[in-house]
């Protein structure tokens, strides 16, 4: 059965950090790109960031780049979003998403798309960024 699975959501204060992972299993996990999109409440879904299954290249939208990063360990078949110095407007459920090998709708210096290309999404989790 495919799947996708995130973890490592909660509440954090202004200036902390979260560590978030998604699972998959179901499929060949190094075969496909990973995305992170997030939604706020009222808000379009919005691409965050990247890894790209065929050179490990990562991906992150503007506002995030220098305090994200993420990697993928495919012997875990898992990817890991770091999330540093977290705002406020961080807020929202990030979601994690397959593109088969490449990372479809991230390009540097572009705003990156909500994912309408991703074919298979985890379930979400929470992150609330609040003092």
């Amino acid at each position: 059965q495919l799947r996708l699975v995130e973890f490592g959501g909660g509440l954090v204060q202004p200036g902390g950090s979260l560590r978030l992972s998604c699972t998959g299993s179901g499929f060949t996990f190094d075969d496909y790109a990973i995305g992170w999109f997030r939604q706020a409440p009222g808000k379009a879904r919005e691409g965050v960031s990247c890894v790209s299954a065929v050179d490990g290249h990562s991906y992150h939208r503007d506002s995030v780049k220098d305090r994200f990063a993420i990697s993928r360990v495919d012997a875990k078949n898992t990817v890991y979003l770091q999330m540093n110095s977290l705002k406020p407007e961080d807020t929202g459920v990030y979601y994690c998403a397959r593109y088969p090998r490449y990372c479809k709708g991230f390009t540097r210096g572009v705003l990156p798309g909500a994912g309408e290309e991703y074919d298979y999404w985890g379930q979400g989790t929470q992150v609330t960024v609040s003092s």
